[in-house]
């Protein structure tokens, strides 16, 4: 972004002269500004990266988990898991984790051999579903509050940039009216680079505030995409839960 603003001084002498007629604090506001830009674009290309990244891994690990229609917690599942490492997998590991801990309590207390490796479904009760949904919300708040960092940076920079500019500009159109005014007399050649240069920073704010703008309305909306997904695969988990708890009361009735 810099380098492009760099270029354009360079093709354009009025905006050179601009800039060489602000005063301190005309210039002062538009190299705050520029510094912005810089941090402005260096956040937003790792966010779009790490976001679009999560939600690729999300969708793939659901696509994954809604083929595997055996038990929720088979081994197979599990280790594409941890190998996938994206927000839904997260999710789904400290579920299973949970869930697995019920179930080995319940072992234990009707006195079931336990064999290393092997899962022994047991009964749930309606507290320990409460459990283990209230887990897997807690990860989904994790995971939305990981995504979500820095994003209030480009918010603070779509705000503060437009008013920067709009300050540096009142200001250089004082200060100019304030020569003229200390002058004695109307002259537009004298009026004329102050204005130039008060008007710079509005040029300055704009440029910062517009990919701000944008970058910030597209991570925020695929961020929402991912978080309705984290939503929607929890409810499937809790689902899958309770089909399996129906089914294993079904096979005791039997």
């Amino acid at each position: 972004m810099l380098s492009s603003i760099s270029l354009i001084c360079a093709e354009t002498p009025g905006v050179y002269y601009a800039f060489q007629n602000s005063d301190a604090v005309g210039k002062g506001i538009v190299i705050f500004l520029l510094i912005g830009s810089v941090f402005t674009w260096t956040v937003m290309v790792d966010k779009a990266i790490s976001v679009f990244k999560a939600k690729e891994l999300a969708n793939r690990f659901i696509f994954f988990f809604r083929e595997n229609k055996r038990n929720i917690a088979t081994p197979t599942l599990r280790r594409e898991a941890a190998q996938e490492g994206g927000p839904t997998a997260i999710i789904y590991e400290a579920g299973v984790e949970k869930l697995l801990e019920f179930y080995e309590q319940g072992a234990k207390d009707n006195s079931a051999s336990l064999q290393p490796g092997v899962i022994v479904p047991t009964k749930l009760s309606e507290a320990q579903l409460n459990a283990i949904e209230a887990v897997l919300e807690r990860e989904v708040s994790g995971q939305i509050q990981q995504l979500e960092t820095r994003i209030g940076f480009l918010a603070t920079l779509v705000s503060l940039s437009p008013f920067c500019g709009l300050f540096g500009t009142v200001w250089g159109v004082m200060m100019a009216f304030c020569g003229i005014a200390a002058a004695g007399k109307a002259d537009f050649t004298a009026l004329a680079p102050g204005v130039a240069g008060a008007l710079l920073t509005t040029v300055a704010g704009l440029i910062v505030a517009i990919p701000s703008l944008v970058g910030y309305n597209l991570l925020t909306g695929a961020i929402r995409g991912i978080t309705v997904s984290m939503d929607n695969f929890t409810e499937e988990f809790m689902v899958r839960i309770k089909l399996e708890q129906l089914e294993m009361q079904k096979k005791q009735q039997e």
